[in-house]
């Protein structure tokens, strides 16, 4: 384990001297092509021209004011990239993804499915050039089967892809899990292919090859135990709020004040757990004494537990249960959560000085590494504030940066240029 003294001082990740040319948007891309970033990979960001990625609108909240403003959204997935504002409508515009492509490493994007191979972009296209570039498409549904030509969106995902039915309380509405778990699921099982694939190549001959990830098939994936809970009894789970279906007690309870979540998950902590709220004679029911037993008597379990932690404090409740060694915690709000003196202990807070928007803040890379740490070494780009540079790195001139402007291929240029 590194410890506060060992932490490494080194600026270049894993992926050091890897190139990803990143033409996704909105979130399943952008936090694919994020934690490549972090690893240490140059991102080139491949923006529309105008508004660029979407979620550069959808405010707010937003970091900084006015025209120099940047959405909330967009900062917590676009760090550690570089933008170049690109009109693939164009012919012109074309020919220069080409020639990023043709320098890439791994390719990243989400369009619809069949857009790219209608441009003359798709894998087979660019390996001709490139055959060690690792291409990966993200779509709602995979480049196969009856339903590839479907639009999907996140909420749409946790519907179909099953969890809003175990999702909420026993009783209740469907809800969708808080964050954007489709996109955020299938952007890591992107993340995982793509290492794997460069991985691969290094071993083996040199050859790239092309990745298919769903947002369907990630959330089918992430079903893991209610899915073969279901195989095994034939029946569907449904909703039980903070409980687990394997595990008793395993949820939230109500204090006199708020909640307190217990993790009872195995035998040993069941007897502390007694002891916490006084009650001796629970530990020496025999209905309770097994997890079994206690996810076969689960309502007879939750009436007692309910009522013992109904007439305690949050706080009350916590100090008895953390002095017997049982886990539990109390429901925290981001506020609590990133003042945790674990979660900057763990460098979980990052920012970033924004050239316009001022100090950006967005939650740190969980990738821990000895010797080849994860930084932040770029803030989340403006819109295209890396035109000029990035095509300069590959050998356009001023001439044919003028043509490319007069073609529709970039947009004008302005001077934020690193």
């Amino acid at each position: 384990m590194v410890g506060e003294a060992e932490r490494p001082s080194s600026d270049t990740g894993p992926l050091d001297g890897v190139t990803v040319l990143d033409a996704s948007r909105v979130l399943v891309g952008p936090f694919c092509t994020m934690q490549l970033g972090d690893l240490g990979a140059e991102v080139i960001k491949v923006e529309r021209p105008g508004a660029g990625d979407q979620t550069r609108t959808w405010v707010p909240p937003a970091f900084g004011e006015g025209d120099g403003a940047e959405s909330a959204y967009y900062v917590s997935v676009n760090r550690n990239k570089r933008s170049v504002q690109l009109n693939l409508q164009t012919e012109a515009g074309r020919a220069v993804f080409r020639d990023l492509a043709r320098e890439a490493d791994v390719l990243v994007e989400n369009f619809r499915v069949g857009k790219m191979a209608e441009w003359g972009l798709d894998y087979g296209d660019l390996a001709d050039d490139n055959s060690g570039l690792i291409y990966c498409g993200i779509s709602g549904y995979g480049e196969w089967g009856p339903d590839r030509d479907k639009p999907a969106y996140d909420i749409m995902m946790q519907a179909r892809g099953g969890f809003m039915s175990f999702t909420g309380v026993e009783g209740g509405p469907p809800v969708r899990i808080g964050v954007a778990l489709a996109d955020i699921g299938a952007g890591m099982y992107a993340t995982q292919a793509i290492l794997a694939a460069l991985l691969e190549r290094e071993l083996g001959d040199g050859d790239g090859q092309k990745i298919d990830v769903s947002l369907l098939d990630g959330q089918a994936a992430w079903t893991s135990y209610m899915a073969t809970n279901y195989f095994a009894s034939g029946e569907s789970p449904g909703r039980m709020g903070s409980k687990h279906p394997n595990i008793a007690p395993y949820r939230a309870f109500e204090t006199a004040d708020g909640y307190v979540v217990v993790a009872c998950s195995s035998d040993p902590f069941w007897p502390p757990l007694c002891a916490a709220l006084d009650r001796p004679d629970l530990a020496a029911d025999e209905r309770f004494e097994t997890n079994e037993g206690r996810v076969r008597h689960r309502d007879e379990l939750d009436a007692e537990l309910e009522a013992e932690f109904a007439e305690r404090t949050t706080a009350a409740a916590l100090d008895a249960l953390e002095s017997h060694d049982v886990p539990a915690s109390h429901v925290r709000d981001m506020e609590e959560l990133f003042d945790d003196p674990q979660i900057h202990a763990r460098d979980m807070v990052a920012e970033a000085e924004h050239p316009t928007a001022g100090t950006v803040r967005f939650p740190g890379s969980p990738m821990h590494f000895s010797r080849t740490p994860t930084t932040v070494r770029r803030h989340p780009p403006a819109a295209g504030e890396h035109t000029e540079a990035v095509l300069r790195e590959y050998g356009y001139g001023d001439g044919d940066i003028a043509e490319l402007t007069e073609r529709g291929a970039i947009p004008e240029r302005e001077r934020t240029q690193e």
